[in-house]
């Protein structure tokens, strides 16, 4: 049915008509303080369209450009992105080595964007960064740097991540205390973990909201602790084709549900 009704807008004109009265509706709600996304599709995109897989990280990582712009006319103050999982490493070295090169490529152009130092965007990577090659991890501290004293936008870079390795890093924390004797077992709170977690700096440690596009509904690893009480929407949509509009679109799905966090 979607589809179906942004054909109909393309064809008649209608198609900023319907984003304009979208985003009206949605900026008379609630807006989410933190959205999580998983980028997901850009090789089927590619492939339905007979092009190259590195294209269709590239035209994925033109998004993730746009969507900047959009959160913050939204109000939205803190994204994460999964751009590469750890279990993505398990691909082939060919499209693996692409993939670091086009965010290595993307996080230079990153570091000269106006908009970072116009919007205060505090901008920082969460990962097992030995997993990442010396420039890349160049680059990225690089950038975490010049952005580390900015608390106006926070831009989450999820590289080489998975959830799993993140709580076992905090498990291995939290026992390393317990040896040394500076923290008691009995004296071990939720507060405890989620202080350790790769988001514990945000103002707004768990997400309001996590999207994953492409069709396919799972977490696979992302933000498995911080996402508990998430709203979660799965969208039919591949990560490269991902607009404005389908981003108000998911916004207005999570202020028409009640959130009761477990209560």
């Amino acid at each position: 049915m979607t589809g179906v009704l942004d054909s109909v807008l393309k064809a008649t004109g209608a198609y900023k008509f319907y984003e304009s009265r979208l985003n009206s509706e949605v900026e008379r709600g609630p807006i989410p303080g933190h959205i999580g996304i998983i980028l997901d599709g850009n090789r089927r995109w590619a492939q339905n369209r007979s092009y190259s897989v590195e294209l269709g990280h590239a035209y994925g990582a033109d998004v993730v450009e746009k969507l900047l712009d959009w959160c913050h006319e939204l109000k939205i103050r803190s994204i994460t992105l999964y751009v590469l999982s750890t279990e993505n490493f398990q691909r082939s070295s060919e499209e693996v080595q692409e993939i670091v090169r086009l965010i290595q490529e993307r996080l230079t152009k990153l570091l000269k964007d106006e908009r970072i130092y116009k919007y205060r965007v505090h901008v920082k990577g969460i990962g097992k960064f030995e997993l990442l090659p010396e420039p890349l991890l160049k680059i990225l501290r690089e950038v975490e740097e010049k952005t580390a004293d900015y608390d106006g936008h926070f831009l989450n870079i999820a590289i080489a991540y998975g959830g799993r390795t993140e709580i076992t890093d905090v498990m291995r924390s939290i026992a390393e205390d317990v040896k040394k004797g500076t923290l008691q077992p009995s004296s071990i709170t939720e507060e405890t973990i989620s202080g350790r977690l790769y988001t514990s700096y945000l103002p707004n440690p768990e997400p309001d909201l996590i999207i994953r596009t492409s069709g396919e509904e799972r977490m696979s690893g992302f933000l498995l602790w911080q996402g508990a009480y998430s709203e979660l929407i799965f969208m039919d949509v591949y990560w490269p084709a991902f607009r404005k509009i389908d981003l108000l679109r998911a916004i207005r799905t999570y202020q028409k549900r009640q959130r009761r966090m477990g209560k």
